[in-house]
């Protein structure tokens, strides 16, 4: 015979049953969708990721073109004015520094990889300008192994050929600079007659442009900066971005 206490307990448990179990499909169904949403922002985080890297090598490729074509025609202005030992050791040049691209397919180098290319670049318009051209590279031993966008000084450099020494005579004097200061690289670029190019950069062409769009997709947590100032004495270009060593960004502490 069943006694009233177990009755009670009986009939409690079946009035509690269906509400316990509706409670705990409801806390699957909550928990299933917390799962869905937390999946569905980890496959957003890396469809933006994808995008971001897209994105950055398709802006790094469209300096390249241009780089290269302002690279034979100076090996063409040899050919054209016959000088013949001076053409072929800028071929040499060229080789190397086509070697040097690549076997680096990164989206991000070193300075001193940069600066490797750099000299292979001056190299050859030496050879084209003679002593018409006078450059000095300075830089910090500190900063070797941090991190630039590619082409970064290049482009820099390019445009002081582009927009000054081939448009004007006279002296063409060249400085480059790369020093530390506190946390950040600064990279300045100096060259003796004034190219008028918009100091807003809007309107400085695609290489300044570029530059901007690839530090802020390398540092989007950073803050970076490209300055443009004209006066009687050059034109200076200024690209400052964060410190980062090389070995450091591989590890993904400030990936794109």
């Amino acid at each position: 015979m069943i006694t009233l206490d177990a009755f009670s307990i009986y009939i409690m448990i079946c009035v509690l049953a269906p509400v316990l179990g509706a409670f705990t499909l409801l806390f699957l169904f909550i928990f299933e969708k917390r799962i869905d949403l937390l999946e569905k922002q980890t496959r957003e985080i890396a469809l933006e990721r994808e995008l971001q890297t897209a994105l950055y090598n398709q802006l790094n490729k469209e300096i390249q073109p241009h780089f290269f074509f302002n690279t034979l025609n100076s090996i063409l202005s040899l050919a054209r004015l016959d000088r013949k030992t001076e053409l072929i050791r800028s071929i040499e040049t060229l080789s190397k520094l086509l070697k040097f691209k690549y076997q680096t397919n990164n989206t991000f180098i070193t300075i001193e990889e940069e600066l490797t290319y750099i000299n292979y670049y001056l190299e050859i318009q030496k050879t084209r300008f003679r002593e018409r051209l006078q450059y000095e590279i300075s830089t910090d031993p500190k900063v070797n192994k941090a991190v630039i966008i590619p082409f970064l000084i290049q482009t820099l450099v390019e445009n002081a050929f582009k927009h000054s020494f081939e448009k004007k005579i006279g002296d063409a004097l060249l400085k480059i600079e790369v020093i530390k200061i506190e946390q950040a690289i600064h990279v300045t670029v100096w060259n003796n007659l004034p190219d008028h190019l918009d100091e807003k950069l809007g309107k400085g062409g695609l290489g300044l442009g570029n530059i901007i769009k690839r530090l802020d997709l390398l540092f989007p947590n950073d803050e970076t900066s490209v300055q443009l100032t004209n006066s009687e004495d050059g034109t200076t270009v200024i690209a400052i971005f964060p410190f980062v060593i090389k070995s450091l960004m591989e590890k993904g502490a400030s990936s794109i």
